[in-house]
């Protein structure tokens, strides 16, 4: 029996040794992740911790994690068994941002310098409440019914829906909140920031400031044959350069992510692996560079950090969202985008009017087909940091549609043959909640 014991214990060692080894190195990656949600649910939507816990956090590993928030010095930790300890703090404007032990948190910054204004016109253009319409050309049995069966019922957890709205001919037809969650919910758009990143390219191009068909204006690549790639290239995730995106293990978007001080450099410093507009790679570092691209076409970090907002964000009322920056003070263009579904749904509308926003052109006609066109090398499913549907991914839905996207499911679809919006933020993304089926429903229920 004795021997049996020994055998046992020396089993359950090396089982626990390896999963050790195997797991060390992304002790770091855990903790990082799990701070910086605690930070930034709590501090820009008061979400609680176990709120936060038991909704962004309930992933694989992320468990592990245990979790501080100080109020008073607005920041929480996260460590995996008191190791790997990291450290996100808060600041208003900027949003939460992850540091490493190295940063000086005594050192002054600069904050957007917002214009808030204030509209007496009704939602999508004001800042009142929508007004009610009903469309004799919708069955709103039939669409309450589609939404209604995007979300879980009881205590299950299989779609986890938070959000649904969907907009049709500037009105909202159809709005519903998960439990904890309302008009006022900020959630994170992951990736659909990617499409807010372009979107600024697109306003500097109107008003004849940059040449996406130009060479990246990117010194380090002027000597090698990184020399040829253009925005436009880094626009359609076409620039041939290397990349690895693969969230179940360390790579180079969750090293970016989660250990870089300067998250617009790690694609830069990439080699080329394919000659430009040859292979299709999807690349959060792509529109990470191209936010650090951006920065270096103003003057100041000051004027940076106002452009995004007084150009396209609170010009068009998103007056909730908030983009946040990495150490470096670099907007992170590629994944941290808050804002609440209204506010996301407002995104959408300009691009369903073509760039223009209740009588005001903000971007060209020309730039809205520009990312709705697809790339070459993408098989009709990506254009211009935004993702399409002209290779039919989603068979029920018209190929016109092209759409924001962000990890765990979150979506700003615009359909222009339908001049609709349709917007879900969730926790489960495509094939665990069908895409296809919600939009499916929501499309049928509109009878012309």
């Amino acid at each position: 029996m004795k021997k049996l014991f020994k055998v046992v214990g020396l089993a359950s060692f090396i089982g626990l040794f390896y999963y050790g080894f195997i797991t060390y190195p992304k002790l770091d990656l855990i903790s990082g992740f799990s701070a910086k949600s605690i930070a930034s649910g709590h501090f820009i939507d008061q979400r609680s911790k176990e709120m936060i816990e038991k909704g962004d956090n309930d992933i694989n590993l992320l468990d592990l994690a245990t979790n501080t928030i100080i109020e008073k010095g607005q920041f929480a930790t996260a460590s995996v068994y008191g190791l790997q300890e990291r450290k996100a703090i808060y600041r208003e404007g900027l949003g939460a941002m992850l540091v490493d032990p190295n940063f000086d948190e005594t050192a002054p910054y600069e904050v957007p310098k917002r214009t808030k204004t204030v509209s007496q016109l009704p939602f999508p253009y004001g800042s009142q409440e929508p007004k009610d319409t009903l469309f004799s050309t919708v069955d709103y049995v039939k669409l309450n019914a589609a939404v209604a069966n995007a979300f879980d019922t009881g205590e299950k957890k299989d779609k986890r829906t938070r959000s649904v709205i969907v907009i049709h001919k500037d009105r909202i037809i159809a709005e519903k909140y998960g439990t904890g969650f309302d008009k006022n919910s900020e959630i994170l758009g992951w990736s659909m920031t990617k499409s807010i990143t372009a979107t600024i390219f697109g306003i500097l191009e109107k008003q004849g400031k940059y040449d996406i068909y130009k060479p990246a204006p990117i010194p380090e690549w002027s000597t090698d044959k990184r020399k040829n790639i253009s925005t436009n290239d880094l626009l359609h995730m076409n620039s041939g350069l290397e990349w690895e995106e693969d969230y179940s293990t360390i790579c180079d978007a969750t090293t970016m992510l989660f250990q870089s001080r300067n998250m617009g450099r790690i694609q830069l410093e990439k080699p080329a692996a394919f000659a430009p507009n040859t292979h299709w790679n999807y690349s959060s570092g792509t529109t990470n560079l191209l936010s650090y691209i951006l920065r270096n076409q103003f003057s100041t970090h000051q004027e940076y950090l106002d452009f995004w907002y007084s150009a396209l964000i609170d010009k068009i009322g998103m007056n909730s969202m908030v983009i946040e920056t990495d150490m470096a003070g670099n907007y992170v263009g590629s994944s941290y985008g808050w804002a609440t579904t209204r506010d996301w749904s407002k995104f959408g509308l300009l691009y369903l009017h073509k760039g223009n926003w209740n009588g005001e052109q903000i971007l060209d006609e020309s730039w809205v087909k520009y990312v709705a066109t697809p790339t070459a090398t993408s098989e009709g499913a990506y254009g211009g940091q935004f993702w399409l549907n002209a290779g039919g991914k989603f068979p029920d839905a018209p190929r016109d549609m092209f759409y924001c996207s962000g990890f765990q499911g979150q979506m700003v679809a615009i359909i222009p043959s339908l001049d609709v919006v349709i917007v879900r933020m969730g926790l489960k993304e495509n094939p665990e909640f069908d895409f296809n089926g919600f939009l499916k429903g929501v499309i049928g229920s509109l009878k012309e």
